[in-house]
Order: C-alpha cells, then sequence, then structure tokens
C-alpha cells in the first residue's frame, strides 16, 4: 500500500457541490452554512484544500450556482501553469439557493446561450482549457446545431481551448458516437468526453477503447452514483454490493468513497476522475484513492453489479434535490 499522494493526481474537483448546496444526490450530511458569503468561503476553502493536496484540475460550470464565480476569484489568486480549469455551457442555475424551489436549473442549448455564458466563463483564461457542452443530449438538438458547432469551433482556435461534451442519461453512448463523428472543417470538433460512469451505470466501457484509439481525453463524473453506493435501507437490492464495498474498504483503510473512486480508475484509466467534494474533510478522503489499487477480482466482483442503463437512469430521476 503507498502512503503517499502523488501531485496532479488523476482526481479532478467538480465544483457543483461547493456552488449550491443543493443537487440531486443522496447525502450523508447536510450542507448547513448560515449564509451566501459563510458558503462562499467554505467553497473556496475547498478549492485551497485540493490545491494542496496536489490537484490542479477543476471542473465547473454556470449552471453550479456560485462554483464559476469562485473559481474564477480562487484561481486569479495563483501563478501556477500546471493549473487546469475546465468550464461548461448550456445550463442556467435558476433555484436562487431555496431548497424548495420547483426548478433548480434551465438547460438551453442556443447560440445566444452559449455567446452570454461565454462572456463570464472567458474570465478562466489562461487557465480555461477545456470548454464544454454541459449534457448534450439529441432532444436538445445541440449536435445539429451548426450556428453553436460553428461557434465553438471558433472559441477553439481563438483561444487553443479543448473542446468537448458532458453525458448523462441511458443513451450517453449514442450520443458519444455522434458527437465523435462530428467535425467542422474536415476537423473532429470534440476532444473532451466527460462522461456517467460508475460500478452500477458502465455502460461506457463499451465504447472507451474508440475514445483512445482516436486520443480522446475521457473524464468520469458521478463516480458514487448520486450517493447510492452508500448503504442505504431504501435500496435492499444493492445489499450485497453494500457489503463488498464495505469488506473492500475496511481492507484498504478508506472509505466507500476511494474504492468507488478508485473502480473507475483501475477500469477505465480514464484522463481524470472527477471528486464531488463539499468541504475539506470529504477532500482528504477521496484523494485515498490515489494510494492502493484494487486486485484483478476485486474490480471483477464490482463489475458484476452493473445494471441494465434504463433502469440506471430511471431511479436516478427519482432522487430528490436535498
Amino acid at each position: 500500500m503507498i502512503n503517499m499522494i502523488k501531485k496532479d493526481t488523476t482526481i479532478g474537483l467538480g465544483t457543483a457541490a461547493i456552488g449550491r448546496p443543493q443537487y440531486i444526490n443522496i447525502k450523508q450530511e447536510s450542507n448547513r452554512y448560515s449564509s451566501l458569503d459563510d458558503f462562499r468561503q467554505k467553497g473556496w476553502e475547498t478549492l485551497e484544500k485540493a490545491y494542496q493536496n496536489g490537484i490542479r484540475y477543476f471542473d465547473t460550470a454556470p449552471g453550479y450556482g456560485l462554483a464559476e464565480e469562485v473559481l474564477i476569484k480562487w484561481v486569479k489568486t495563483k501563478n501556477d501553469p500546471t493549473i487546469t480549469v475546465a468550464t461548461k455551457w448550456g445550463y442556467t442555475y435558476t433555484a436562487d439557493f431555496d431548497p424548495k424551489a420547483t426548478h433548480h436549473e434551465i438547460k438551453e442549448h442556443s447560440k445566444g446561450k452559449l455567446t452570454e455564458q461565454w462572456e463570464t466563463s472567458r474570465e478562466l483564461l489562461p487557465y480555461l482549457k477545456m470548454y464544454q457542452i454541459h449534457s448534450a443530449t439529441f432532444e436538445s438538438g445541440v449536435l445539429d446545431n451548426t450556428l453553436v458547432l460553428q461557434k465553438l469551433f471558433e472559441l477553439k482556435q481563438k483561444y487553443d481551448l479543448e473542446i468537448g461534451i458532458t453525458t448523462s442519461g441511458d443513451n450517453q453512448l449514442e450520443v458519444l458516437k455522434k458527437a465523435l463523428d462530428t467535425e467542422i472543417e474536415d476537423h473532429p470538433l470534440f476532444s473532451i468526453f466527460q462522461v456517467t460512469y460508475n460500478i452500477l451505470d458502465q455502460s461506457i466501457s463499451k465504447i472507451i477503447d474508440t475514445l483512445k484509439e482516436r486520443s480522446k481525453k475521457v473524464i468520469v463524473k458521478e463516480a458514487l452514483a448520486n450517493g447510492r453506493l452508500f448503504p442505504n435501507n431504501n435500496y435492499p437490492h444493492y445489499q450485497k454490493l453494500y457489503t463488498l464495498l464495505q469488506e473492500l474498504a475496511n481492507k484498504y483503510g478508506v472509505g466507500i468513497d476511494a474504492i468507488a473512486l478508485r473502480f473507475g480508475m483501475d477500469t477505465l484509466t480514464p484522463f481524470k476522475i472527477l471528486s464531488g467534494a463539499s468541504n475539506k474533510q470529504h477532500i482528504i478522503e477521496n484523494l485515498k484513492a490515489e494510494t492502493f489499487q484494487l486486485e484483478e477480482v476485486e474490480v471483477k466482483l464490482l463489475q458484476s453489479f452493473r445494471v441494465n442503463p434504463k433502469y440506471y437512469w430511471t431511479e436516478r430521476k427519482n432522487l430528490p434535490w436535498n
């Protein structure tokens, strides 16, 4: 067992949890704060803790409440060219920090929304290296919107950005295939593919070899399946998985979160896998995934708990915002 956490880890920090207190998730603890200034400060401290412990990849979005704003201010205090920032466009945060809000976000994949959100996101330069469509779907029509795709190509050329997509849903495999074949002026547009992948939804494994053969960078999100990998009496059908995860956690002296992250690292070897840490302690616990490697038999056991993507996403849709 290795005891040293390397610098510039495979783990990156996704900032949704430090930008808005509610998300589609099963939380083990409440994300309490006394004021928005207090919430901003906790977000800042989480970013700094991640940085101090070797994380150099930070993923954000305008749809994450205060996250992009806090990250813009924080990164400007650094003078470190090893920092990489990725942001996204296409969602607007609408809950105004009200846990009882009917709608927490609105998706809009128009050229107007792209232009509007870019004006703020560009403040992340020169650390901004990756610009992504936030949750690209067939329904939004964004992969057929030539005005949007041409604008992204122009940004790619002008600012030396890598352009990507993030995917969710039971048909993310098909969306990825379409994105792979998207070209502007005979050049592939997308080089970054941020995908949902975890012990329950392993559908992306079917395309991982193709992505790597084409030199695409794969980034894993939702490695903890929105909290469903933690023991929960509401999910008795996962009891055998919970038992196995706890046994592995005990064996390696880490939390279940680290086992879940390590699974993604060992099975996909992604460019980055995102921690969704909401505080400094979560950062420390998540980074323990860098201190061990699962045995082949353990990986195969965990792989056996995959579920049908339609089942996975139907169950996810029933999760509350909390």
